[in-house]
């Protein structure tokens, strides 16, 4: 059974989150409209991070040993949600990607010379991380299997060469996770291999930052370039040539997390609104008055409650353990294309404001508009439901067959 309820002590830390965020992380993100280079980058973050940790809601997500406060994803759910309702606010907690899913799988998958070396400084805030997977075509992209950076065995260890981008928090990162192929071809689903390695070593170049809609995400978007980077044995993370399998570990509730931060950016673009709509006269009435804004409003309303329903459903499925992979594709899918129609209906309930400057309404759509391709595009996620479907339905038929 789904529990839909929260303890005290979770309950208490999303009330703790909501004020944090409002009071002290909204009237940064304001002043500088949401361009986080702007407010400062990491001497931002490690200011904002402060005051978390003094408002106590630093790390819900990290666990209790490496000094968090270890929630699992149904109780992340409305602290995370709370947090994205600024678009700084998860970078305030600690909360943001990749580190937030470098965070989770770290935990899962590293050994404990790794954990020492790299998860607690990145839990404690005291360093950013990168994941580096994304490659320019033909490499990996929506298909990971196309992956081309590849990994030679040598004596100690493993030199890696590729090109990759796209790299959320190149620029400034203390670490990297690096996606590398160690047997096989391009488009083998087998043969691939994480590798985790300081970021100021030879042979790792990090390039241009690659211009895109959204800016609130430190460190940018980047090119990465590894030549002959050699990366000792102790640097494999979890198994030789198994990296497919581990990083399922990462992406699921890394997709969940990304739908619980932009929930509350939605959330936020419906709320300023429904409070516009209520006072801003026109037709002989205020435009709540009118039939099609009502219909917005519910829209939105319904766009937010569904959202949340899959979220929970996915959340309880990977605290039971399991991979939650339909789950998980189903909920991404819906709340991409749903937070982006929240944030789009409040643009137009808004009419000229709403472009503009003066409210975060248009900020807000250039950054949820990516969701709908990070974290695997709304038609590969679409594409892997209805195969599991018609799959399913094809062994039941041989089954009853048999």
């Amino acid at each position: 059974m789904i529990g839909l309820s929260h303890s005290p002590e979770v309950t208490a830390l999303v009330e703790k989150t909501r004020a944090f965020t409002r009071d002290v992380v909204l009237p940064v993100e304001d002043e500088h409209h949401g361009d986080i280079t702007a407010a400062g980058g990491d001497t931002l973050r490690v200011e904002l991070q402060k005051a978390a940790k003094e408002a106590g809601v630093f790390a819900p997500h990290v666990p209790v040993e490496y000094g968090g406060h270890g929630l699992n994803m149904t109780d992340r759910a409305p602290v995370f949600e709370e947090a994205g309702y600024s678009l700084f606010g998860p970078v305030a907690l600690n909360i943001a990607a990749p580190d937030e899913g470098n965070v989770h799988m770290l935990d899962h998958i590293a050994s404990p010379e790794q954990k020492a070396q790299f998860l607690a400084p990145l839990a404690h805030g005291d360093m950013r991380s990168a994941f580096a997977m994304t490659e320019p075509s033909p490499g990996a992209g929506s298909d990971p299997t196309a992956l081309t950076t590849r990994a030679e065995k040598v004596p100690g260890g493993w030199k890696i060469n590729g090109h990759k981008y796209f790299i959320t928090g190149a620029d400034g990162t203390g670490f990297f996770i690096i996606f590398a192929r160690t047997s096989g071809q391009p488009g083998d689903r087998g043969g691939a291999t994480m590798f985790i390695t300081p970021a100021d070593v030879p042979g790792l170049k990090v390039g241009r930052h690659i211009d895109t809609l959204d800016k609130s995400m430190i460190g940018g978007h980047c090119e990465v370039f590894f030549d002959d980077l050699f990366v000792p044995d102790n640097g494999v993370l979890g198994e030789v040539d198994q990296g497919f399998r581990y990083v399922q570990v990462r992406l699921g509730p890394a997709r969940m997390t990304h739908v619980m931060r932009w929930l509350g950016a939605a959330r936020r673009g419906h709320d300023i609104a429904v409070a516009h709509v209520a006072e801003r006269e026109a037709f002989g009435g205020t435009l709540g008055d009118l039939g099609m804004i009502q219909q917005m409003v519910a829209d939105n309303a319904i766009d937010i409650a569904a959202t949340r329903a899959l979220l929970t459903q996915a959340c309880w499925e990977l605290d039971q353990g399991g991979h939650a992979s339909n789950a998980t594709s189903i909920a991404k899918t819906f709340a991409a294309e749903a937070i982006f129609r929240i944030v789009d209906r409040s643009i137009q309930m808004c009419g000229g404001l709403g472009v503009s400057g003066d409210l975060p309404l248009a900020r807000l759509s250039r950054e949820v508009r990516g969701f709908r391709i990070y974290d695997g595009a709304s038609e590969v996620h679409r594409w892997a439901i209805a195969k599991r479907a018609i799959g399913a339905a094809k062994r039941a038929a041989r089954e009853a067959a048999a």
